[in-house]
């Protein structure tokens, strides 16, 4: 009898991009269950209010049938375990990320020492797209519905104006 897989991709998607999205279908299709997990980051400020990150979340992912969202705060290694998993999947755009989520993984690892991270590469079209770089554009009024999807386009028109 084979174990029931459940990976978790935590972040603070603020907001949600289509790059974002890119990697849950990808690890959707490799897991049997993929928790995605809003984390609150002591260090960065919200643009949308944590409870309206979750609302966003749920909306974008209710028609994945293996996806689920969930919120924590704390330790993620102290949520996997409460999730059951074993597994962190994470994005990589660039080299400028490998530091950061290498020392991330080891230092998870050493917390939890049954935890397997994985490394999932940012596809070539989503590459140059980034949560912070997508705010900055809507705080100037850009339209970047190209980038997200609709429901947090309509929710960055309404809080920045513009496009």
């Amino acid at each position: 009898m084979s174990e029931r897989r459940t990976a978790v991709y935590p972040a603070s998607f603020d907001p949600i991009t289509n790059g974002h999205l890119d990697l849950i279908d990808r690890a959707a299709r490799l897991f049997d269950e993929l928790v995605v997990a809003i984390g609150i980051n002591v260090e960065k400020s919200g643009t949308f209010e944590y409870d309206e990150r979750i609302e966003i979340l749920r909306e974008v992912l209710a028609d994945r049938p293996n996806v689920r969202v969930e919120s924590f705060s704390g330790l993620l290694v102290d949520f996997l375990r409460g999730q059951d998993s074993r597994i962190v999947i994470r994005g990589m755009r660039a080299l400028s990320d490998f530091e950061y989520e290498f020392e991330m993984a080891l230092m998870n690892s050493h917390m939890y020492p049954e935890i397997e991270t994985v490394f999932l590469m940012t596809s070539e079209r989503w590459f140059y797209v980034s949560s912070s770089r997508l705010r900055e554009l809507a705080r100037f009024g850009t339209d970047i519905s190209e980038f997200v999807p609709p429901a947090v386009a309509e929710r960055m028109r309404r809080k920045f104006g513009g496009n």
